[in-house]
């Protein structure tokens, strides 16, 4: 009689560690770890256009120059548990609840906001697996950019699930939470907008 198969073993930090450095593009999503999709151009471009839409008021302390008081960064590992560190294409922490700068890695704060870009091979981790541990470790804000449906999704964290506060689509622009004092041009985040309109007001 054959002896049942042994569930392999969860993936934990020591296998992120295992992988070269200038290959390490990974993340552990339920205790699996997984490669992440070699962004493309749009991929690439849309996360540069929303990090610096919202980095350049906000990333500071507060009052100078704009609302300020956040931190934000750019493809950072965090740890949500063990057998959960994940890589965000944007991820952003409160001043006010976080005073100095993540220096550890992972970082194991928990963070304010997380975005994430969607790839084609990636969309189920992002939309569901990674989304539904989010919740699980109420991250209060989750936003997902759409390169291929030209889309920003904004997700607010309630007990029961995640709240849909916003969908933008292309020709729009928006005010989207917890950014609100920034506008945003879908259209930018996309393509390329009409530069004389104003973006902010």
């Amino acid at each position: 009689m054959a002896s049942p198969a042994r569930k392999s073993k969860p993936a934990t930090i020591e296998d992120l560690l295992a992988i070269p450095e200038e290959e390490r593009r990974h993340e552990i999503i339920d205790g699996e770890l997984v490669q992440k999709a070699q962004p493309s151009f749009t991929h690439g471009r849309g996360q540069a256009r929303l990090g610096a839409r919202i980095s350049d008021p906000y990333d500071r302390p507060s009052g100078r120059r704009g609302p300020g008081g956040w931190w934000i960064v750019v493809d950072v590992e965090i740890e949500l548990a063990p057998n959960e560190i994940y890589r965000p294409d944007l991820v952003g922490w409160r001043r006010d609840r976080v005073p100095e700068p993540p220096k550890e890695w992972p970082v194991r704060i928990r963070p304010d906001w997380v975005c994430e870009v969607l790839s084609p091979n990636n969309r189920s981790n992002d939309r569901v697996r990674k989304y539904r541990k989010y919740h699980r470790y109420a991250l209060p804000h989750y936003w997902l950019l759409d390169p291929i449906d030209e889309t920003l999704t904004v997700f607010r964290w309630t007990e029961p699930g995640y709240l849909v506060a916003l969908i933008a689509e292309r020709g729009e622009r928006v005010r989207a939470e917890p950014f609100e004092a920034v506008e945003l041009d879908i259209d930018e985040l996309f393509g390329d907008a009409d530069e004389d309109e104003p973006t902010e007001g």
